[in-house]
Protein backbone atom coordinates (compact mmCIF):
# COMPACT_ATOMS: atom_id res chain seq x y z
CA UNK A 1 0.00 0.00 0.00
CA UNK A 2 2.71 2.70 1.09
CA UNK A 3 4.70 1.75 -2.51
CA UNK A 4 1.13 2.05 -4.58
CA UNK A 5 0.77 5.58 -2.70
CA UNK A 6 4.54 6.39 -3.56
CA UNK A 7 4.51 5.92 -6.88
CA UNK A 8 1.08 8.16 -7.10
CA UNK A 9 2.67 10.79 -5.61
CA UNK A 10 5.59 10.79 -7.86
CA UNK A 11 3.80 10.64 -11.14
CA UNK A 12 1.33 12.76 -9.92
CA UNK A 13 3.64 16.03 -10.65
CA UNK A 14 4.21 14.20 -13.56
CA UNK A 15 0.65 14.57 -15.21
CA UNK A 16 0.09 18.07 -13.62
CA UNK A 17 2.46 19.57 -16.06
CA UNK A 18 1.86 17.31 -19.14
CA UNK A 19 -1.73 18.55 -18.62
CA UNK A 20 -0.61 22.43 -18.50
CA UNK A 21 1.70 21.96 -21.33
CA UNK A 22 -1.73 20.49 -23.31
CA UNK A 23 -3.49 23.95 -22.39
CA UNK A 24 -0.90 26.31 -23.36
CA UNK A 25 -0.15 24.40 -26.89
CA UNK A 26 -4.05 24.55 -27.42
CA UNK A 27 -4.32 28.18 -25.91
CA UNK A 28 -1.14 28.99 -28.69
CA UNK A 29 -3.38 27.38 -30.77
CA UNK A 30 -5.89 29.18 -31.03
CA UNK A 31 -6.78 32.30 -32.80
CA UNK A 32 -9.29 35.23 -32.08
CA UNK A 33 -11.68 36.28 -34.16
CA UNK A 34 -11.09 40.40 -33.81
CA UNK A 35 -14.19 40.80 -36.61
CA UNK A 36 -16.81 43.44 -35.55
CA UNK A 37 -19.91 42.33 -36.91
CA UNK A 38 -23.63 43.07 -36.64
CA UNK A 39 -22.72 47.47 -37.43
CA UNK A 40 -26.39 47.27 -39.02
CA UNK A 41 -29.10 44.66 -38.75
CA UNK A 42 -30.97 45.26 -42.05
CA UNK A 43 -29.64 45.54 -45.56
CA UNK A 44 -30.02 49.08 -45.44
CA UNK A 45 -29.66 51.52 -43.61
CA UNK A 46 -33.55 53.31 -44.63
CA UNK A 47 -32.87 53.76 -48.09
CA UNK A 48 -29.14 54.27 -48.16
CA UNK A 49 -27.17 50.23 -48.42
CA UNK A 50 -25.72 49.60 -45.07
CA UNK A 51 -22.59 47.65 -44.87
CA UNK A 52 -24.53 44.25 -43.67
CA UNK A 53 -24.34 41.34 -46.36
CA UNK A 54 -26.47 38.33 -46.39
CA UNK A 55 -24.27 35.07 -45.40
CA UNK A 56 -23.34 32.63 -47.59
CA UNK A 57 -26.31 30.59 -49.00
CA UNK A 58 -28.93 32.43 -47.29
CA UNK A 59 -31.83 33.55 -49.76
CA UNK A 60 -33.58 36.77 -48.85
CA UNK A 61 -36.84 38.02 -49.87
CA UNK A 62 -37.41 42.25 -49.22
CA UNK A 63 -40.69 43.89 -49.97
CA UNK A 64 -40.25 47.63 -50.11
CA UNK A 65 -43.37 49.99 -49.60
CA UNK A 66 -43.73 53.63 -50.58
CA UNK A 67 -47.44 55.24 -50.18
CA UNK A 68 -47.66 58.55 -51.49
CA UNK A 69 -47.05 61.82 -49.70
CA UNK A 70 -49.37 62.69 -46.68
CA UNK A 71 -49.57 66.18 -47.09
CA UNK A 72 -52.62 65.80 -49.16
CA UNK A 73 -54.06 64.33 -45.84
CA UNK A 74 -57.67 62.67 -46.28
CA UNK A 75 -58.09 63.22 -49.97
CA UNK A 76 -55.81 60.48 -50.97
CA UNK A 77 -55.96 59.22 -47.25
CA UNK A 78 -52.62 60.37 -46.15
CA UNK A 79 -50.68 58.29 -49.27
CA UNK A 80 -52.45 55.18 -49.41
CA UNK A 81 -53.94 55.83 -52.83
CA UNK A 82 -50.73 56.53 -54.33
CA UNK A 83 -48.11 53.47 -53.20
CA UNK A 84 -45.21 52.07 -54.96
CA UNK A 85 -43.53 48.55 -54.50
CA UNK A 86 -40.13 46.76 -54.88
CA UNK A 87 -39.59 43.74 -54.41
CA UNK A 88 -35.89 42.46 -54.24
CA UNK A 89 -34.37 38.68 -54.43
CA UNK A 90 -30.77 38.41 -53.12
CA UNK A 91 -28.43 35.84 -52.68
CA UNK A 92 -25.62 35.39 -50.60
CA UNK A 93 -22.57 33.71 -53.05
CA UNK A 94 -20.25 33.21 -50.49
CA UNK A 95 -19.67 35.01 -47.21
CA UNK A 96 -18.40 38.02 -48.74
CA UNK A 97 -20.54 38.29 -52.01
CA UNK A 98 -24.25 39.05 -52.39
CA UNK A 99 -26.09 39.02 -55.72
CA UNK A 100 -30.16 40.84 -55.76
CA UNK A 101 -32.54 41.56 -58.90
CA UNK A 102 -35.68 43.63 -58.62
CA UNK A 103 -38.40 45.21 -59.85
CA UNK A 104 -40.29 48.68 -58.29
CA UNK A 105 -43.36 49.68 -59.70
CA UNK A 106 -41.48 53.37 -59.54
CA UNK A 107 -41.02 53.88 -63.60
CA UNK A 108 -41.13 50.09 -64.20
CA UNK A 109 -37.38 49.69 -63.27
CA UNK A 110 -35.88 46.48 -63.19
CA UNK A 111 -32.52 45.82 -61.80
CA UNK A 112 -29.33 43.82 -60.73
CA UNK A 113 -26.55 44.50 -57.87
CA UNK A 114 -24.02 43.36 -56.90
CA UNK A 115 -22.68 43.92 -52.90
CA UNK A 116 -19.24 42.71 -52.03
CA UNK A 117 -17.13 42.97 -48.89
CA UNK A 118 -13.88 44.36 -49.13
CA UNK A 119 -12.41 44.65 -45.68
CA UNK A 120 -14.07 44.16 -41.96
CA UNK A 121 -14.04 46.46 -39.02
CA UNK A 122 -11.76 44.62 -36.43
CA UNK A 123 -11.36 44.72 -32.73
CA UNK A 124 -8.10 46.58 -32.67
CA UNK A 125 -7.28 46.03 -36.13
CA UNK A 126 -9.00 48.15 -39.18
CA UNK A 127 -10.73 50.71 -37.96
CA UNK A 128 -13.72 50.59 -40.02
CA UNK A 129 -16.06 47.92 -42.53
CA UNK A 130 -15.52 48.44 -46.42
CA UNK A 131 -18.17 47.11 -49.17
CA UNK A 132 -18.51 47.76 -52.92
CA UNK A 133 -21.71 48.24 -54.27
CA UNK A 134 -22.79 48.47 -58.29
CA UNK A 135 -26.40 48.82 -59.54
CA UNK A 136 -27.66 48.73 -63.08
CA UNK A 137 -30.74 49.61 -63.51
CA UNK A 138 -33.75 49.74 -66.80
CA UNK A 139 -36.55 52.44 -67.08
CA UNK A 140 -39.13 50.34 -69.16
CA UNK A 141 -41.17 53.22 -68.51
CA UNK A 142 -39.93 55.13 -71.37
CA UNK A 143 -42.18 55.30 -74.53
CA UNK A 144 -40.76 55.44 -77.64
CA UNK A 145 -43.29 58.27 -78.42
CA UNK A 146 -41.89 60.62 -75.95
CA UNK A 147 -38.33 59.51 -77.28
CA UNK A 148 -38.36 58.66 -80.93
CA UNK A 149 -34.96 58.35 -81.16
CA UNK A 150 -34.77 56.06 -77.92
CA UNK A 151 -32.46 53.28 -78.09
CA UNK A 152 -32.60 50.36 -75.01
CA UNK A 153 -29.10 52.01 -74.04
CA UNK A 154 -31.09 55.10 -72.81
CA UNK A 155 -32.97 52.99 -69.82
CA UNK A 156 -29.83 52.44 -68.56
CA UNK A 157 -28.45 54.00 -65.59
CA UNK A 158 -25.49 52.83 -63.06
CA UNK A 159 -24.42 52.96 -59.42
CA UNK A 160 -21.09 52.77 -57.71
CA UNK A 161 -21.20 53.18 -54.03
CA UNK A 162 -18.15 52.36 -51.63
CA UNK A 163 -20.04 51.88 -48.48
CA UNK A 164 -17.98 52.89 -44.91
CA UNK A 165 -19.18 52.11 -41.52
CA UNK A 166 -18.09 52.07 -38.28
CA UNK A 167 -19.36 50.57 -35.21
CA UNK A 168 -18.41 52.24 -31.82
CA UNK A 169 -20.36 50.22 -29.44
CA UNK A 170 -23.32 48.44 -28.71
CA UNK A 171 -25.84 51.20 -29.72
CA UNK A 172 -24.18 53.51 -32.37
CA UNK A 173 -23.08 52.56 -35.80
CA UNK A 174 -22.46 55.07 -38.87
CA UNK A 175 -22.14 54.88 -42.75
CA UNK A 176 -20.55 57.09 -45.28
CA UNK A 177 -21.45 56.29 -48.67
CA UNK A 178 -19.51 58.13 -51.59
CA UNK A 179 -21.83 57.55 -54.58
CA UNK A 180 -21.23 57.74 -58.35
CA UNK A 181 -24.06 57.54 -60.59
CA UNK A 182 -24.19 57.64 -64.80
CA UNK A 183 -27.49 58.08 -66.67
CA UNK A 184 -27.91 57.44 -69.83
CA UNK A 185 -30.79 59.34 -70.66
CA UNK A 186 -30.29 62.01 -67.78
CA UNK A 187 -32.95 62.98 -64.91
CA UNK A 188 -34.88 66.77 -66.95
CA UNK A 189 -36.65 69.24 -64.81
CA UNK A 190 -38.59 71.75 -66.06
CA UNK A 191 -39.35 75.30 -65.50
CA UNK A 192 -43.11 76.93 -66.84
CA UNK A 193 -42.46 80.59 -67.09
CA UNK A 194 -45.66 83.20 -66.84
CA UNK A 195 -46.66 83.18 -70.89
CA UNK A 196 -46.25 79.47 -70.68
CA UNK A 197 -43.04 78.37 -72.15
CA UNK A 198 -41.73 75.50 -70.94
CA UNK A 199 -37.73 75.41 -69.73
CA UNK A 200 -35.87 71.98 -69.46
CA UNK A 201 -32.71 71.98 -67.43
CA UNK A 202 -31.12 68.85 -67.62
CA UNK A 203 -28.46 66.68 -65.19
CA UNK A 204 -24.78 65.80 -66.40
CA UNK A 205 -25.04 62.03 -67.32
CA UNK A 206 -22.28 61.58 -64.31
CA UNK A 207 -23.41 62.55 -61.08
CA UNK A 208 -21.70 62.70 -57.79
CA UNK A 209 -23.09 62.27 -54.38
CA UNK A 210 -22.35 61.42 -50.50
CA UNK A 211 -24.54 58.82 -48.48
CA UNK A 212 -24.49 59.97 -44.69
CA UNK A 213 -26.26 57.35 -42.11
CA UNK A 214 -26.63 56.18 -38.88
CA UNK A 215 -28.28 53.71 -36.46
CA UNK A 216 -28.44 53.94 -32.82
CA UNK A 217 -30.13 51.16 -30.45
CA UNK A 218 -32.46 51.29 -27.81
CA UNK A 219 -33.52 47.84 -26.98
CA UNK A 220 -32.55 44.10 -27.75
CA UNK A 221 -34.68 44.63 -30.93
CA UNK A 222 -35.48 47.82 -32.04
CA UNK A 223 -33.00 50.60 -33.21
CA UNK A 224 -33.41 54.57 -34.36
CA UNK A 225 -32.13 54.77 -37.97
CA UNK A 226 -31.65 57.69 -40.56
CA UNK A 227 -29.98 58.93 -43.79
CA UNK A 228 -29.55 61.65 -45.62
CA UNK A 229 -28.03 61.98 -49.50
CA UNK A 230 -26.17 65.34 -50.42
CA UNK A 231 -26.31 65.41 -54.46
CA UNK A 232 -23.23 67.61 -55.49
CA UNK A 233 -23.68 68.32 -58.50
CA UNK A 234 -27.53 68.98 -58.91
CA UNK A 235 -28.23 71.73 -61.49
CA UNK A 236 -29.63 74.97 -59.52
CA UNK A 237 -32.41 74.48 -61.48
CA UNK A 238 -34.04 71.08 -60.18
CA UNK A 239 -37.01 70.50 -59.27
CA UNK A 240 -35.43 67.57 -56.84
CA UNK A 241 -34.29 67.74 -53.56
CA UNK A 242 -31.85 65.90 -50.69
CA UNK A 243 -33.03 62.71 -49.56
CA UNK A 244 -33.57 62.71 -45.78
CA UNK A 245 -35.32 59.45 -43.89
CA UNK A 246 -36.02 58.60 -40.48
CA UNK A 247 -37.20 55.45 -39.29
CA UNK A 248 -37.34 52.27 -36.73
CA UNK A 249 -35.96 49.23 -37.11
CA UNK A 250 -37.74 46.19 -35.23
CA UNK A 251 -36.11 42.65 -35.12
CA UNK A 252 -38.87 39.90 -35.05
CA UNK A 253 -37.23 36.41 -35.86
CA UNK A 254 -36.48 35.44 -39.21
CA UNK A 255 -36.75 39.24 -40.28
CA UNK A 256 -35.82 42.83 -39.98
CA UNK A 257 -38.99 45.05 -40.47
CA UNK A 258 -38.37 49.05 -40.85
CA UNK A 259 -40.95 51.31 -40.73
CA UNK A 260 -39.82 54.95 -41.80
CA UNK A 261 -40.88 58.24 -43.78
CA UNK A 262 -38.71 59.94 -46.25
CA UNK A 263 -38.86 62.77 -48.81
CA UNK A 264 -38.23 60.20 -51.98
CA UNK A 265 -40.42 57.90 -52.81
CA UNK A 266 -37.79 55.93 -55.49
CA UNK A 267 -35.82 53.14 -54.10
CA UNK A 268 -33.45 52.57 -56.71
CA UNK A 269 -30.03 54.46 -55.74
CA UNK A 270 -30.31 56.84 -58.47
CA UNK A 271 -34.40 57.51 -57.86
CA UNK A 272 -34.22 58.86 -54.21
CA UNK A 273 -30.81 60.38 -54.59
CA UNK A 274 -30.98 62.31 -58.08
CA UNK A 275 -35.15 62.28 -57.93
CA UNK A 276 -35.77 63.08 -54.53
CA UNK A 277 -39.12 64.93 -55.14
CA UNK A 278 -40.79 65.92 -51.79
CA UNK A 279 -40.13 68.76 -49.21
CA UNK A 280 -40.41 68.21 -45.29
CA UNK A 281 -40.72 71.60 -45.31
CA UNK A 282 -44.01 71.14 -46.57
CA UNK A 283 -44.72 68.40 -44.97
CA UNK A 284 -44.16 66.58 -48.47
CA UNK A 285 -42.98 62.94 -47.46
CA UNK A 286 -43.82 59.49 -47.45
CA UNK A 287 -44.48 56.60 -45.06
CA UNK A 288 -42.62 53.42 -46.31
CA UNK A 289 -41.43 50.17 -45.10
CA UNK A 290 -38.64 47.29 -45.52
CA UNK A 291 -39.94 44.03 -44.56
CA UNK A 292 -37.13 41.35 -45.11
CA UNK A 293 -37.11 37.49 -44.71
CA UNK A 294 -34.77 35.08 -44.92
CA UNK A 295 -35.02 31.33 -46.04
Amino acid sequence: MIRKITLLLFFLPLGLFSQEDLLNDLENETVEDKTIIAAFKGLKVVNFESTKLADKKDFYFVVAHRFGSVKNGFDDFFGLDNAVTQLKFIYGFNDWLNIGVARSSFQKKYGMHAKYRLMPQEKDGFPVTLVGYNLVTINSSLEQGQFPNLEFVDRLTYTSQLLISKKFNESLSVLLAPTFIHENLATRSREILADGTTLNYDEKPNQYAIGLGGRYKISNRVSINTDYGVHLNRNKNSNFRNPLSVGVDIETGGHVFQMHFTNAQAMFEEGFIVQGQGDWADGDFFFGFNISRVF
